[in-house]
């Protein structure tokens, strides 16, 4: 067997594709190779997950039942160890790549998912890492476990980076139809990230190496961290100075050329945003480089939450009433609207800084019914439903995520006092843009 053979089967579409990892972006991968015409096989350590698929329940909200069903009948599985690698002819990694309680990264789910498939590797598979990372994580760390198999990358087995770029909620792209960047640690290796990404994604990206995608990757959340906490600082100057920031950005981007609108918000959440930066930094000090800009626009976007938690203690004391023991609603628990992600979500800081504060707090999301299990933070808590005599029991109420499901008039006639931090809400005397 040769590369030809190995491009071949993907093209006839008899090659068995793994995906490690059935999160936010390994699920909706699995199900686009499934819909392919390809025999998918899927590997996650959460046995809930498993469990799910093979009764044809979606876990995600944005990924429907249908999708599930129609990949179980087509042989889609969910297997809870290594062993079924060996049958495989493309390993794709997506699990998570968090960052430790002194904000460096975590790769330990990388570290186990390819030291649980190393014994199991076989040649001319793919070997693919999705994970955001630091730039040199596929060659420094992938690679010579790789290798310690007796394995010859480029020549008898092919191992590749290609970032993932999941929104998930975004109705207007999807995985198939989001361009997908791939690199290889040789050409071999590239040319058959290729034809296994090219067959369910319409605009393969190639570039050089691994490490210019896993950089690119970083480079396109970073772009957004920083521009983010520029709006985020700006919106802290302009209200001091008596200025609505919605409608400054919104004239700014009447301009045709040279701006990209961001708008301001609680601070940021997911996956991605608030810890991808982070990555190139910790990197970037072995090269002796200190990269101030970023940290910096960090630093802002970390602080969000005491920002609406100052604006609500303001409010709250407007109306003469302290914190301690005063009634809030958090209005949405999930990162961003219509998803029932909280990975990362400035509610889950605020929350938590407000109830430190001696506050009596519930929530509302109807993408998240119960408050799910964080590292730092668990919380015995239940979405509460948005009703006007629910929302006439709170002192105040703070709007944190936009979902379109919520009744926005319902919110502004019967809440005593909202912080907005959306902008979603009209300029009222007891509405207050935070």
């Amino acid at each position: 067997m040769s590369l030809d053979d190995t491009i071949s089967k993907l093209h006839s579409k008899t090659a068995h594709i793994g995906v490690f990892g059935l999160g936010y972006v390994g699920l909706p991968l699995a199900l686009s190779f499934s819909e392919a015409g390809y025999r998918v096989s899927g590997f996650d350590t959460d046995p809930a997950k498993g469990e799910a698929i093979a009764t044809n329940r979606s876990y995600l909200n944005h990924i429907s039942a249908e999708r599930i069903a129609a990949a179980v009948k087509n042989g889609f599985q969910v297997h809870n160890n290594y062993e079924a690698s060996a049958t495989l002819d493309a390993l794709i990694i997506c699990v998570p790549t968090p960052l430790n309680k002194t904000r460096e990264p975590d790769l330990s789910f990388v570290t186990a998912t390819i030291n649980g498939i190393c014994p199991f590797l076989k040649k001319h598979q793919i070997v693919s890492l999705e994970s955001t990372t630091y730039p040199g994580t596929t060659s420094e760390v992938l690679r010579p476990r790789i290798e310690q198999r007796g394995f010859n990358i480029g020549e008898d087995l092919y191992l590749i980076y290609s970032p993932e770029r999941e929104d998930p909620g975004n109705s207007r792209y999807n995985t198939r139809t989001i361009p997908k960047i791939c690199g290889g640690e040789t050409e071999n290796c590239l040319q058959a990230g290729i034809a296994l990404y090219s067959s369910v994604i319409e605009q393969v990206v190639p570039v050089s190496n691994t490490k210019t995608a896993e950089m690119a990757k970083l480079l396109e959340n970073i772009y957004r961290a920083v521009n983010i906490g520029l709006v985020n600082e700006m919106k802290v100057v302009a209200d001091k100075m008596g200025i609505n920031i919605h409608e400054v950005i919104d004239a700014a981007a009447t301009k045709p050329f040279g701006f990209t609108k961001f708008t301001p918000g609680p601070g940021l959440g997911g996956h991605c945003i608030p810890i991808d930066p982070f990555y190139l930094t910790w990197k970037a000090r072995e090269y002796g480089i200190h990269t101030r800009f970023i940290e910096l626009a960090g630093e802002i976007n970390r602080a969000m939450p005491d920002y609406v938690i100052q604006k609500t203690a303001d409010a709250l004391n407007e109306h003469g009433k302290p914190i301690k023991s005063s009634k809030i609603l958090v209005l949405g628990l999930a990162y961003k609207k219509n998803v029932s992600d909280t990975r990362e979500s400035p509610a889950v800081e605020i929350i938590a800084q407000l109830k430190a504060k001696g506050a009596i707090v519930e929530y509302s999301d109807p993408h998240v019914p119960t408050f799910p299990k964080k590292r730092d933070y668990a919380f015995d808590m239940q979405s509460i439903e948005i009703t006007p005599e629910n929302l006439r029991k709170y002192d105040c109420a703070i709007l944190i995520t936009e979902h379109d499901s919520f009744d926005y008039p319902l919110i502004t006639q019967n809440s005593k006092l909202v912080i907005d931090t959306r902008n979603r809400l009209p300029r009222e005397a007891h509405i207050i843009s935070a």
